[in-house]
Order: C-alpha cells, then sequence, then structure tokens
C-alpha cells in the first residue's frame, strides 16, 4: 500500500478545524449594508413614536450599560465558540437571523424619531457620552432594535451554555445586564418603545426556529455529511 500526501492537506484542515469561526465572516455583509443605511436614511423617513415615549424621562447615566452591550454580545460569541458549540451555532442562526430582518425592514421602510430634539444635554460626563453617541449614531433604523435582541440573545446564549446554566450568578447577572440595557435604548432616547416590542416579538418568532428540534436535526445531519464526506476521500487517496 502507497500513502500519498495531497497538496493543501494542511490549509483544508486549518479551515476544517476554524470552520465554525468563519460564521463570523456575516459581519462583513451586516456592516457594510447598516453603514449604508445610516448614511443615506437621514431625513426622508417614517417617523416612529408612541405615546408612552414622551412619558419616559432622560436619563443619561444608562449610556453605561447601553455600551456594555458590545462587550455582551462578544463575550456571548466567544464563550460558546470556545466551551459549546452547538450553542455557539444556534446563537449564529438566532443572531443572524434578527439581524438580517432588521436589515431588510430599514432597508424597505426606512424609519427614524425625532425624540431627541425635546431633550437638553448638561455639562456631565454621561450627559457629554450621550451626546458624543448621538453624533456618531444617527436617531434612524430603529426597529426592531438590535440593541434589545441582541442582548436578549447574548442571555439567552450564555444561561444555555451547558457550563454556565446552573451557575446563578451568571444566570441573574446576564439578566440584570439584559434588563438594563434594553431599559438604556429607551432612557438615553435611542428607540421607541415600539423598537423594543418590536425586537421582543421578533425573538419570540425565532427562538423555537433557532432552538428547536428542527437546527439540532440539520446541525447532526450537516455533521454526519461532513464525517463521510472525509471518509470518502481518505479512501479514494489510497492506491493499492
Amino acid at each position: 500500500m502507497k500513502r500519498i500526501t495531497m497538496k493543501g492537506t494542511s490549509f483544508k484542515n486549518l479551515i476544517y478545524k476554524y470552520r465554525y469561526l468563519l460564521l463570523q465572516a456575516y459581519w462583513l455583509i451586516y456592516l457594510p449594508w447598516f453603514g449604508y443605511l445610516e448614511n443615506t436614511v437621514t431625513t426622508h423617513f417614517h417617523v416612529i413614536h408612541m405615546d408612552l415615549d414622551d412619558s419616559i424621562p432622560f436619563i443619561s447615566i444608562f449610556c453605561i450599560p447601553y455600551f456594555l452591550w458590545f462587550g455582551y454580545v462578544a463575550i456571548a460569541f466567544c464563550y460558546t465558540y470556545l466551551h459549546d458549540k452547538q450553542e455557539y451555532l444556534r446563537t449564529c442562526a438566532f443572531l443572524y437571523m434578527g439581524m438580517t430582518i432588521f436589515l431588510i425592514v430599514s432597508t424597505v421602510y426606512p424609519n427614524g424619531h425625532y425624540m431627541r430634539n425635546s431633550v437638553v444635554l448638561g455639562d456631565g460626563i454621561f450627559d457629554q457620552i450621550v451626546g458624543w453617541l448621538w453624533s456618531t449614531d444617527t436617531a434612524t433604523n430603529l426597529f426592531p432594535s438590535i440593541h434589545v435582541f441582541n442582548s436578549i440573545g447574548a442571555h439567552i446564549a450564555l444561561t444555555r451554555s451547558e457550563n454556565l446554566r446552573d451557575n446563578k450568578l451568571v444566570k441573574y447577572g446576564s439578566f440584570t445586564l439584559m434588563c438594563s440595557i434594553i431599559l438604556a435604548t429607551v432612557f438615553i432616547k435611542q428607540h421607541s418603545v415600539f423598537d423594543v416590542m418590536t425586537a421582543l416579538l421578533m425573538a419570540l418568532v425565532l427562538y423555537p426556529i433557532a432552538y428547536g428540534k428542527a437546527p439540532e436535526n440539520a446541525i447532526e445531519r450537516f455533521r454526519n455529511y461532513m464525517q463521510n464526506k472525509r471518509l470518502r476521500k481518505k479512501y479514494k487517496d489510497i492506491q493499492w
């Protein structure tokens, strides 16, 4: 029996080893698309507003949990990728479906709000941080709120993970942070209550799709397919 070494095998092994990480390439679609919307949807849009929005006070200190969102979502991705590949795949499915729906909605139905016009920023540090945020993040492309939706997704990912699901500190800490981020979206006038409600609704609809039996079966079928493909490739390359 003669053993044959194929060119490019090490590269293929590298791709296979980090195949799950390649799912993060979705951001190469999301970020340019979102950037395009932010630059084009500026003045002509459908106004999003509910009467309840007028009763919600402006509380600038909530900019803290608002910015913690970035690390929160990143931790959910990183932890599940490193410690629970099944949950990582479900997290990607859940978040990417919601983010894609958001992009489509914002594209076909340009939207925004004028709630910031009624707020007079003070000289405090948190007011200044909010002012900087408003200057970089327009009050457009609002619903369903990705800040709200992804916070829900991060909480689900961390509390479903096998190593963390029984950890009360993670469970209650994550829930508190999730709720704080959701409240922050309305307290610093980034979103309308309508945006929060549509994000919650989208999470309810997409959860059984991303976390139901169908995704588990699909993942198992894909794993079996790849395993069989490797076996067929292995025996094909053997010359007698």
